[in-house]
């Protein structure tokens, strides 16, 4: 709660003290009066000590000879005037009410109402963000940026540079309007950001505001609806009001999917309320009353959902597509990031870049976040390379669980999985080279091999995906080669991200999506579709017909036994090696990808090993007896 907020609680608190006691003791604002009884003040009247009084009906107050005050109630006495006159006492008589009632008198009687209304109006400030007023639903919500909110420009934003050129245009037009209109050229009245989530497209709005020297204004997609109807259609008349009292400026709508979806999805019809904003958000946009020099920006992940009105030419002409970086991008996005920390010299950019395809910049910012975090918990100055790498782990494979404790059979069985799903990965030329393998509980795995592409790709052939069916079979097939069908474990299923889930759906998608099997030829077959209806899950299937469905499941288990069956070719030819890499990493419990390659063509034993036994006078040790390593020869 803030300063403003507190500072009013504060002031009602008070007044409510006050008036309170105000209503409480009304007569007691002046001085203080003995109250005494009747018959007490006949005798001091008797007695001659009383000099003045007052009487209001039955009430008297009075002054004595010693300049004291009292009070005290009369009775229906019939001789108390006369009895007062002997004694020479001043007498001054008055109704009981003989005034208008005064204006403290007024305010206490109405206190309860003014301070209930007051309640209520500052609670509805708060529910409605104080703008506008109690009544103030119809308000827009949009914030004009400023330069002391932190300006972004177009040098903090990399990795998306055909994305820029789009957005620089529409700030080069704010900027200099002339050089486009002398050709009779327009600028688009809108341009939607698409992209996945991460990849910066809130970030390059910010640099548009930051490039461009008109009002900015921001506002969510969701910050329309609300739950009075007819919200927000006003809310969006609002915006484009403040918009022409700005122009020329820019409006940027972040996650627009939440107001701009398809009108008349689902089963039943969509919200009204939000149906009615999207069709006044398409009027303004370009409707009988076009709005000149407001430029709309939106973002979105969404851009299936949208309605197609939403993006015809005339309201959003130009669609911006926001990717994941290439290697190139990547590299570019790690110098924006790695000026905000303390990197030693060892740290190389483009090691990096190439080591994280497929990683959008916010990821790529989590990375560079983490590396300084894990140097900061080492008590380090810098960071290093080997910060940068561990991050990078923990980023793509999960925090290792160090602490869980695993007996040693579990470990055993865990080294002959990932040792199998690494050998038949290996021996696939066509797969991802390994990256790393680990028996080190990470996130919800016991183990892992992580393979990663030489270079970033956009597209899979047939021979990819028939090898990576194989490989995750691979320590399944190891389980049972070594231990025996009746000992295998539950590692290879466990729900979704598992490895028969795995390949389970790649199957699927091969043959329903893919096109890739022969059977059913280059045809999309429809799946069980989800739409949400007044709350619930309704489940639509698209019409497969009983047979085709049946063709569908044989094709998928063909795939899935044929990876199946190519894995334990390898594991059974080459159990020797499979030996190798499940001892090597029950011993160091992670290997690289080159440690893997020397094991199984060198028959070099991994770097650390070697490390170990020079650290040791070069005795031999049994450790390298017990797995069969030649030690690695000196340069």
């Amino acid at each position: 709660m803030n300063l403003k907020n507190l500072a009013m609680w504060g002031i009602i608190v008070l007044l409510s003290v006050g008036l309170f006691n105000m209503f409480q003791n009304p007569n007691e604002m002046g001085s203080v009066k003995t109250k005494v009884a009747f018959s007490e003040f006949l005798s001091e009247v008797e007695l001659g000590n009383v000099t003045k009084v007052e009487i209001k009906g039955n009430n008297i107050t009075g002054v004595l000879s010693n300049g004291s005050t009292f009070s005290t109630y009369s009775p229906n006495y019939p001789n108390l005037v006369e009895k007062l006159s002997e004694r020479g006492v001043n007498i001054v008589a008055s109704p009981l009410e003989d005034k208008m009632p005064s204006l403290l008198g007024i305010l206490l009687s109405w206190f309860p109402m003014l301070l209930l209304i007051g309640v209520w109006i500052f609670f509805m400030r708060q529910m409605q963000g104080g703008k506008g007023g109690a009544m103030g639903f119809g308000k827009s919500k949009a914030k004009l940026l400023t330069e002391a909110q932190g300006k972004v420009t177009f040098n903090d934003v990399a990795g998306v540079e055909e994305a820029k050129e789009e957005v620089e245009e529409i700030v080069e037009f704010l900027k200099d309007p002339k050089k486009f209109s002398r050709l009779g050229g327009k600028i688009p009245k809108g341009a939607l950001l698409i992209g996945p989530p991460g990849t910066g497209k809130t970030l390059l709005a910010k640099a548009i505001a930051g490039e461009a020297n008109v009002p900015f204004f921001s506002i969510s997609g969701s910050d329309f609806v609300e739950m009075f109807v007819g919200v927000g259609a006003s809310r969006v008349r609002d915006m484009f009001e403040q918009g022409k009292k700005h122009s020329p400026c820019i409006i940027f709508i972040d996650e627009i999917d939440a107001v701009g979806r398809s009108r008349g999805a689902g089963l039943g019809g969509g919200n009204d309320e939000r149906e009615q904003t999207l069709n006044q958000l398409l009027v303004e946009m370009d409707g009988f009353d076009t709005n000149e020099g407001i430029i709309l920006i939106a973002a979105t992940n969404r851009p299936d959902v949208l309605d197609p009105a939403l993006l015809r030419p005339g309201r959003f002409d130009r669609q911006v597509v926001v990717g994941n970086p290439d290697i190139l991008g990547r590299e570019a996005i790690l110098k924006v990031h790695i000026k905000k920390i303390n990197a030693g010299p060892d740290v190389k950019l483009r090691t990096i870049a190439r080591g994280t395809p497929g990683f959008s910049g916010a990821d790529l910012a989590n990375l560079v976040n983490e590396s300084a975090l894990l140097a900061a918990r080492k008590n380090r100055r810098v960071v290093t390379m080997e910060d940068v790498e561990e991050a990078k782990d923990k980023v793509m494979m999960g925090a290792e669980r160090r602490s869980m404790v695993m007996t040693e059979d579990e470990k055993k069985l865990t080294a002959y999985h990932e040792g199998g799903h690494a050998l038949v990965s290996f021996n696939m030329p066509v797969y991802d080279p390994i990256h790393k393998a680990t028996i080190i509980p990470r996130g919800r795995a016991l183990g892992m091999v992580m393979n990663l592409p030489e270079r970033d790709k956009h597209g899979h052939s047939i021979k990819y995906l028939k090898a990576r069916l194989a490989v995750c079979f691979g320590g399944r097939v190891a389980e049972e080669v070594i231990f025996g069908k009746d000992n295998i474990s539950t590692g290879a299923g466990g729900g979704s991200g598992s490895d028969i889930n795995q390949a389970t759906q790649l199957a699927r998608a091969m043959v329903t999506k893919y096109g890739m099997s022969e059977e059913m030829g280059p045809v999309e077959y429809g799946e069980n579709q989800e739409e949400v209806f007044l709350g619930r899950s309704v489940t639509q299937t698209q019409s497969v017909s009983e047979e085709v469905a049946q063709k569908i499941d044989k094709e998928i288990r063909k795939l899935v036994d044929e990876g199946y069956n190519k894995a334990k070719q390898i594991l059974t030819d080459k159990v020797d090696d499979l030996h190798k890499i499940a001892k090597a990493l029950m011993t160091y419990e992670t290997l690289t990808g080159d440690e893997i390659s020397d094991l199984l063509l060198k028959n070099i034993s991994p770097k650390k090993l070697t490390d170990i036994e020079e650290e040791k006078d070069g005795k031999n040790s049994s450790a390298l007896g017990s797995l069969g390593l030649k030690p690695k020869p000196a340069l």
